[in-house]
């Protein structure tokens, strides 16, 4: 029964998701410009966000792209294999079933920019995350990420995560398997946000078996976090925009 609620998660996600935007964010022409015949790699997607119904519809205009999911089998994604399979919108692209953490099997300086959508917050060490992305992506390449508000989500109960704590995790070398902020989650979890059908009981399923569906957010960001994030990691900060009360939309780009 589980396993059914999540291989069916992602389409009520979605659902939900379209709710709560317009159709495009109002600098949607910024990015079209700059994405415009680039080649790319987004991390968890593909995502509603970047395509034609989403508020940053920008797959129609890229080169190309390719995709890393953690694992053959998602709650996100159902089930994937690596190689051309990646599928954005009607293009495909080459997936990649690897942690966001670990790149290692892609060169340096391959692509010329990254996405990710809704992705950070589930990845236990931020740091080692973003590194990773900066080394992949070329000199000048951009980073689009998309992180939860905290404020019109079910994290709205928690605390803003420290930027102390983050290079913390990095030195530890945290791993997936952190369980740090596990019992926080399920104390604090705003179930009044959940989607209709997912109960108290399946959400803790959920979270305590986090290691297998990534569902856990482990650090909630904010604009002075973010900002101090990408400055840590050496990554120019170009826009920080909130949006449609649960988007964070965040452009970085790699200068050195």
């Amino acid at each position: 029964m589980l396993l059914n609620l999540i291989v069916g998660f992602k389409n009520i996600i979605e659902v939900e998701f379209r709710k709560f935007f317009p159709k495009y964010i109002p600098n949607a022409k910024f990015y079209k410009n700059i994405f415009s015949g680039l080649y790319g790699l987004e991390i968890g997607g593909p995502s509603l966000a970047f395509t034609q119904k989403g508020f940053i519809p920008i797959y129609k205009y890229i080169k190309g792209l390719d995709g890393c999911n953690f694992s053959s089998s998602t709650i996100w994604e159902g089930e994937i294999q690596s190689g051309k399979t990646y599928q954005f919108e009607n293009r495909i692209g080459h997936q990649y079933i690897m942690d966001g953490t670990d790149l290692s099997v892609i060169k340096d300086d391959q692509y010329d920019f990254i996405l990710s959508s809704h992705n950070l917050e589930h990845i236990a060490n931020p740091i080692k995350a973003l590194l990773e992305w900066k080394r992949v992506i070329k000199r000048n390449g951009y980073l689009l990420i998309i992180l939860p508000n905290k404020l019109g989500t079910f994290d709205i109960q928690r605390e803003y995560t420290s930027l102390e704590h983050l290079i913390d995790d990095f030195k530890n070398n945290v791993t997936e398997s952190d369980n740090t902020h596990i019992d926080e989650i399920i104390q604090l979890h705003d179930h009044s946000r959940n989607p209709s059908n997912i109960t108290v009981n399946d959400f803790n399923k959920l979270i305590n078996n986090n290691y297998e569906t990534r569902c856990a957010h482990h650090h909630v960001f904010d604009r002075k976090l973010i900002e101090g994030l990408l400055n840590h990691v050496e990554l120019d900060t170009i826009s920080i925009q909130y949006f449609s009360r649960i988007h964070i939309v965040i452009l970085a780009k790699k200068s050195i």
